[in-house]
């Protein structure tokens, strides 16, 4: 990502440190400064909140072995853990585990003991397959553990890595619902489309979203399935997956709010004005709105989503209160 000759990451990383704010940091201190900004941002939110922070696995092919060529970025555990450790006021940490590593089961036991409240995978960049059986393994560890899983659902833009985007399908997430696992689709795949694999493996195309819809409304994944509304409010997102989202009050008891960080930093992904046009939010929300996103991204984030209302709806409170969720493991 340090590379002009690949413009797609280099891009990318800029825009990312530019929202974090560590963009112009000399000396080989940018996760410093990274967390540093955190900090900031965190202390100009309510005291009690808190930041889940996530590690993020290098890639592994079939054979479980580490694949450098497709790994786009790597976030230890261990700096997770420890950066969390460092400010348990404010941070708590997620873990991210390949479940093709040879290692994943005893990678999973230890997140356990040191803390981690969950898993994080992205599959297309990482290049998991979550149907496949090579990650019954894991699976099993994670539902004995009572680990959730936050898995990526629907297209992903933000990280390259493989970049085989039917992994995001949220329909291959079933065999971990099936074995037990407490799965979290992030941005309850709002963005993309995926065969509908229910009528075969060349099924028509659907929405993503309307896959994640099948899911939450089966009754069999009613204690196991959740979904996160980070970046939901961005332009590529909002329409119509949000109004759905404000306008199911059955589904705001398994929906955990998220902040999707350092997006909400990049400017041109996010605009007050369409969701206004949208009716999602109110037009005399707007200008503070911008105010605030001017000075804190984190919370303007968490003000957006509170301000959003759909059919004379709102997100409820609880979607907001996600401690109770990462507690239970």
């Amino acid at each position: 990502m340090n590379s002009a000759l690949n413009p797609a990451h280099y891009a990318r990383r800029l825009f990312f440190l530019n929202a974090g704010c560590a963009y112009d940091v000399e000396g080989g201190s940018v996760d410093r400064a990274y967390v540093r900004r955190m900090l900031n941002l965190i202390d100009g939110m309510r005291r009690g909140a808190k930041l889940l922070l996530f590690a993020f696995d290098r890639s592994y092919g079939e054979d479980g072995r580490h694949d450098p060529d497709r790994t786009a970025f790597f976030v230890p555990d261990a700096y997770a853990r420890e950066t969390a450790r460092e400010n348990p006021r404010v941070f708590e940490w997620a873990a991210s585990i390949h479940p093709y590593r040879t290692d994943c089961v005893a990678a999973l036991e230890e997140a356990k003991r040191d803390g981690a409240r969950a898993v994080k995978w992205l599959p297309a960049a990482m290049g998991i397959d979550p149907a496949s059986p090579l990650c019954d393994r894991f699976y099993e560890a994670a539902a004995r553990l009572r680990m959730p899983l936050i898995s990526h659902g629907g297209l992903e833009r933000a990280v390259i890595g493989n970049d085989i985007q039917e992994l995001g399908n949220p329909l291959r997430l079933r065999r971990a619902l099936d074995a037990g696992v407490r799965v979290v689709i992030a941005h309850c795949a709002s963005m993309g489309q995926d065969r509908d694999l229910d009528k075969g493996q060349n099924g028509p195309y659907l929405d993503s979203f309307v896959l994640f819809t099948r899911l939450m409304e089966s009754s069999k994944y009613e204690k196991t399935l959740y979904g996160d509304i980070s970046a939901m409010t961005q332009a590529a997102r909002a329409a119509p997956a949000l109004a759905k989202v404000i306008e199911r009050e059955d589904w705001h008891p398994r929906l955990l709010n998220g902040s999707d960080y350092p997006l909400p930093g990049v400017m041109p992904i996010f605009s007050v004005d369409y969701l206004v046009s949208l009716g999602l939010v109110a037009e005399s929300a707007k200008t503070v709105l911008q105010e605030i996103r001017a000075h804190n991204p984190l919370l303007f984030d968490f003000v957006l989503k509170r301000h959003l209302r759909s059919g004379g709806k709102a997100l409820s409170s609880n979607v907001f209160e996600t401690r109770p969720f990462f507690e239970a493991a």
